[in-house]
């Protein structure tokens, strides 16, 4: 591994140097020079903006968002037996997934505990709130985390408006606490130009700088927001701002000026953003969920690619890939500056950081255990939602620490 033959040329040069200095020195230098090598090698950029400014405004101790998954051979929170919110392409045992180990592991911060997630006292500290999954499936895949986690105390009751699945609502009537989804993968406005696009999975318009009124008008009555995107962005997309087009993502138009995947994705955070702090109704908090990462291994998301990994990665094992980084940076920058803006008028922002750990953890996807194998249906191996039970209910550990520490 090059990161692995460039640490040991750097240590053999520095033996060299400090060949005659007392042990104890060599020893120190030896140190730091590990600390101040290896992490930027793995971590390149990912640094730039740490999630300390959200750990540090609630006085957590340290960050709980770096870390490693450890063993934990105890049972898991719940089953896909006792759940009834798994979405079926999510729903890895039922369909057929042999190994449980995935399940054996929880998140251990560097430099302190995690609590598990205690589901009582989530309720109870939300007691008479309400709580708004904003973003694509993978923000749903997040909010059914939580409800399973949740049913082990009580099962909420619907209360949507209609029946429109993109846009549904429950509530835990003991509790009085209630808990929707807005699908918005795009944040903005957005709709479909082509069914197929340059590479089969669609042609979008997206409205970078207006809102998605959809999930927008409904701030007012939220006490959580709970926002995030992330894989949409993959696809090839026209951009647009003031009504006019402005360039693309790989729509391999002649004329069209093509921007980097991040410019979109950069765009529409400044949007949504914009959205909660120019909301005079919006009393409540924001917490941005940031980039969870998809580990398809052996070609792309629609051409064969899979996820078969059975363990987690160390933190030295892995590294973000560019477009997953780019997205990553482009994400924190939009939150620094709108964290700022909404000091002026009282908006409150929280980091919820999942980057890191879900990046070591390539095991909890569905691949294709979203499905009977006999099935006639037209689906790629999943590797990027992930497993309920899995991985993602750690998701619901960070937010309940976090909201603990936030009143």
């Amino acid at each position: 591994m090059k990161q692995i033959r460039l640490i040991k040329i750097l240590f053999i040069r520095m033996i060299n140097i400090v060949r005659d200095t007392p042990k104890f020195i060599l020893l120190a230098t030896s140190s730091i020079l590990v600390l101040f090598t290896i992490i930027p090698l793995y971590y390149p950029n990912l640094l730039s903006y740490s999630s300390s400014s959200s750990w540090s405004d609630l006085k957590l101790g340290c960050d709980i968002f770096r870390g490693e998954w450890i063993w934990n051979p105890e049972t898991t929170y719940y089953t896909n037996e006792t759940c009834n919110y798994i979405h079926d392409h999510q729903n890895c045992m039922k369909y057929g997934r042999p190994d449980t180990d995935f399940l054996k592991w929880r998140w251990k911060p560097n430099d302190c505990e995690l609590p598990i997630f205690n589901p009582v006292q989530f309720l109870e500290l939300l007691r008479g709130k309400s709580m708004a999954f904003v973003g694509d499936s993978v923000g749903r895949n997040q909010m059914q985390s939580l409800m399973c986690l949740l049913s082990k105390v009580e099962n909420p009751v619907e209360v949507s408006a209609n029946d429109e699945w993109h846009f549904k609502r429950w509530k835990y009537t003991n509790y009085s606490f209630t808990v929707s989804t807005f699908w918005t993968p795009y944040l903005v406005r957005s709709e479909q130009e082509e069914v197929n696009g340059p590479t089969n999975s669609g042609l979008f318009n997206l409205y970078l700088d207006e809102f998605d009124l959809k999930w927008t008008t409904k701030l007012h009555e939220f006490d959580y927001v709970i926002l995030s995107a992330g894989h949409w962005f993959y696809r090839p997309a026209m951009f647009y701002e003031n009504g006019k087009l402005v360039g693309c993502f790989y729509c391999l138009r002649d004329g069209v000026k093509d921007f980097p995947m991040s410019y979109g994705y950069a765009k529409a955070f400044q949007t949504a953003f914009k959205a909660i702090n120019s909301s005079p109704k919006f009393k409540g908090k924001t917490y941005l969920r940031t980039f969870a990462p998809s580990h398809f291994e052996d070609g792309t998301w629609n051409q064969g690619a899979n996820c078969l990994r059975k363990k987690p990665f160390k933190s030295n094992e892995t590294q973000l890939e560019p477009k997953g980084l780019s997205l990553y940076n482009a994400q924190m920058e939009e939150y620094r500056v709108a964290k700022e803006e909404g000091k002026k008028t009282g908006k409150r922002f929280r980091l919820l950081d999942t980057t890191q750990a879900m990046l070591l953890r390539p095991d909890g996807h569905p691949s294709s255990y979203g499905h009977w194998p006999q099935e006639n249906v037209t689906l790629y191996n999943d590797c990027v939602h992930w497993c309920l039970p899995g991985p993602i209910d750690s998701w619901s550990d960070f937010l309940l620490e976090m909201l603990k520490l936030d009143k």
